[in-house]
């Protein structure tokens, strides 16, 4: 049903009820008014990477996984697929009169917050530090959600609008301090594509302020920019008793009553949180009218006609057998195996089995489905850990030895044990193997959002990048048996790896890589897929090389912005491979004379040994501008195959607007007339040209 007539349907419902009706329905768990024939309603449904908090579903890689495969008809499937199981859950669960939480429509995802400093806990909730990244990937995962048929398939929100990424421990009080320049340039582009674009259903609020104003409350934030400007048409929703933190921490107000009249007047039309129900309580005291509520209740019931709520639909056949179902565990499987990101390689990979008669699996995370699932979950029907995925790929021929060697976080696995008493039986399987798989990381328990049960350090937050002690002690004593070893790296984000870089023949980031995800990573160990994944984030030296957790200015943060390419150990969309990427050729073959976009040939070849799939990166800088960022920018980006020894050449449509740069007003402006473009399997910078011993195509281009 288009937004017009689901609007007029709307106007025509809400009309027809009390205040008191209208008030109840703007709560997340809106009950049903019965006279009029609306059932209760749970607004409160995730589905950041699958369907979570629900059930068994299709669990997919963490999104920061997600964002590492830098595969945008990816996004659009897997987006699908998760809509799908939403929608097949509600039928079922409609169907027996249960409308609770996490089984509705309106889907709380994606996270498109700016991964900008890997202190984060939530950050793996994110695609990653680049806002031209973080659009690219998140609008076609949008309309996977919503669909293209008449009848919404389900309704996507885009959170936390807009300046948000910690600390947790106080987000609740904790004012985001941002110029207009980088509030422009780095922390609302993804969400204006999201609108624009993606024409997302939905907006979220942040718990924060931002700039004194709290964000589920900001005149300018949610009137000017996202409905006067940006002409965004759906409903906001804040986050989970964000209004209750106006008046009990921001201080923004006095009471409960005030803080209605604040979140309605800047239009937030769902409270996930209990402030809404004093809004009666507010109306009495002479602080609002009915057409704010009004208003709200019409935006409501708008997204519910779109998702065809009170009438028979083409989803109405979705039910149990579309939920985990075997496509779409191939999907998942899909892209846990575009996911993993090889930082190191001696050549050590892949593994030859006729070389190795023995391999130790060591590591508190080798047989861990925690480390497979991060935050925001579902459940899977199946996980294979990496510890099961490695026995099933090394066959009979090969013994596996697997040791836990170290607690997660703990000193000791048995309290009653000395500290480190798992080390010994994992030197003791080192010694005795060829090989050594060592799994080491975090998971929920350790890193995500402040209050998730858990979170042993900083109320989900990370206070530094090192792996916990016991890992550290694990790593050390395995490294000192002088065994080959390879480290997986399962985390949701950038750790101190200078260490592993230094003692490991190869490391391999996997983030969280779903329910099954050991497969796809053993897979990739044997060689029967060549890994492709770029690093979405920059991993850095050390937490020394960052600016206070605080700041939100964006000065030595993120490849865009970091001043000394020595800080960085690994970059921003790098990710090696089995063979040889090399771009042999880049030309532009039509320049912006005659119009705004322009046109980059590229020449591309794999010249190693394996069949490959890489990532080709197109980066932006204007040359001659005060204003624009200190390094070269991501602009676009394209998933590429080769055999071995194959040539092709493919081309990047550039449109000028990327060339834009950002005034102090925060106003995106032409600004210069010389350009440079920079084409390559990584990124333009000295640290990527090290690694890779390839420098990046450079084109000038006149603006």
């Amino acid at each position: 049903m288009k937004r017009e007539e689901a609007r007029k349907k709307a106007e025509e419902l809400v009309a027809k009820m009390t205040f008191d009706e209208m008030a109840s329905q703007l709560r997340y768990d809106a009950p049903a008014i019965e006279r009029l024939g609306i059932p209760e309603y749970n607004w409160w449904n995730e589905g950041l990477h699958g369907l979570a908090r629900s059930g068994t579903a299709t669990v997919f890689p963490q999104s920061i996984g997600l964002g590492a495969t830098f595969d945008t008809e990816l996004m659009e499937e897997i987006g699908n697929c998760i809509a799908v199981e939403a929608r097949a859950r509600y039928n079922e669960s409609s169907k027996h009169g249960d409308r609770d939480i996490y089984k509705g429509l309106t889907i709380w995802s994606p996270n498109v917050n700016l991964f900008r400093d890997p202190r984060w806990g939530r950050g793996q909730e994110t695609y990653g530090e680049d806002p031209v990244h973080i659009s690219k990937m998140a609008v076609p995962f949008i309309k996977g959600i919503q669909g293209k048929s008449k009848t919404m398939l389900a309704a996507a929100c885009a959170k936390h609008f807009a300046v948000h990424s910690g600390p947790e421990a106080m987000r609740h009080s904790f004012d985001a301090k941002v110029s207009k320049k980088e509030m422009y340039e780095t922390y609302l582009p993804a969400f204006e594509a999201c609108v624009k674009e993606g024409e997302v259903e939905a907006v979220m609020g942040a718990y924060n302020r931002t700039n004194g104003e709290p964000c589920c409350g900001h005149m300018y934030l949610m009137k000017e920019v996202l409905r006067d400007t940006w002409g965004f048409q759906g409903h906001y929703v804040s986050d989970c008793w964000a209004i209750r933190d106006f008046h009990e921490n921001h201080m923004v107000t006095k009471t409960p009553e005030r803080s209605v009249k604040l979140a309605l007047e800047a239009g937030c039309d769902v409270n996930c949180g209990c402030t809404y129900q004093k809004i009666i309580s507010a109306k009495k005291k002479g602080l609002i009218d009915d057409n704010l509520v009004k208003t709200a209740c019409i935006r409501l019931f708008t997204t519910r006609f779109m998702l065809g709520m009170f009438e028979k639909n083409e989803w109405d056949g979705l039910g149990f057998k579309d939920i985990d179902t075997k496509e779409h565990r191939a999907l998942a499987d899909r892209a846990a195996l575009e996911s993993v990101v090889l930082l190191k390689n001696d050549n050590i990979l892949p593994l030859d089995k006729s070389k190795y008669k023995s391999i130790a699996v060591i590591g508190p995370n080798a047989d861990s489905r925690a480390a497979l699932i991060g935050n925001y979950h579902g459940t899977p029907s199946r996980h294979v850990t990496v510890l099961e995925g490695i026995i099933d790929e090394a066959g009979e021929d090969i013994s596996v030895h697997y040791a836990k060697g170290a607690h997660l976080f703990k000193d000791r696995e048995e309290n009653l044990a000395k500290a480190n008493d798992r080390v010994t039986e994992a030197v003791i399987a080192a010694e005795n193997t060829d090989l050594t798989i060592l799994c080491l990381g975090l998971d929920e328990t350790l890193e995500g959002e402040e209050g998730d049960t858990g979170n042993s350090y900083a109320s989900g937050d990370k206070t530094t990048l090192d792996f916990p002690e016991s890992q550290r002690v694990l790593f050390e004593a395995v490294v000192a048996t002088g065994k080959p070893v390879i480290l997986l790296v399962m985390t949701g984000s950038a750790m101190d790896l200078r260490y592993a870089n230094e003692h490991c023949n190869a490391v391999l980031q996997t983030w969280y890589p779903g329910g099954m995800g050991g497969k796809s990573i053993a897979q990739i160990l044997f060689g029967k897929e060549s890994p492709s994944g770029k690093l979405p984030v920059t991993i850095y030296n050390q937490l020394e090389d960052l600016p206070d957790f605080t700041d939100y200015s964006m000065k030595g943060r993120t490849y865009r912005f970091i001043e000394d390419d020595n800080k960085v150990l690994f970059p921003f969309g790098f990710g090696l491979n089995y063979s040889k990427s090399v771009v042999k050729e880049a030309k532009l073959v039509k320049d912006f004379a005659d119009s705004d976009t322009a046109k980059v040939q590229v020449t591309i070849a794999n010249e190693g040994d394996h069949d490959l799939k890489d990532v080709l990166q197109l980066y932006v800088k204007t040359t001659d501008s005060e204003l624009e960022v200190p390094n070269p920018h991501l602009a676009d980006f394209m998933r590429i195959e080769l055999k071995k020894g194959e040539t092709k050449t493919v081309s990047f449509n550039i449109n000028k607007s990327s060339f834009t740069v950002v005034n102090e007003e925060g106003e995106r402006v032409y600004d210069g007339h010389k350009g440079q473009i920079f084409v390559g399997f990584a990124g333009p910078d000295s640290r990527s040209e090290e690694l890779t011993g390839q420098k990046s195509h450079e084109i000038a281009v006149e603006l």
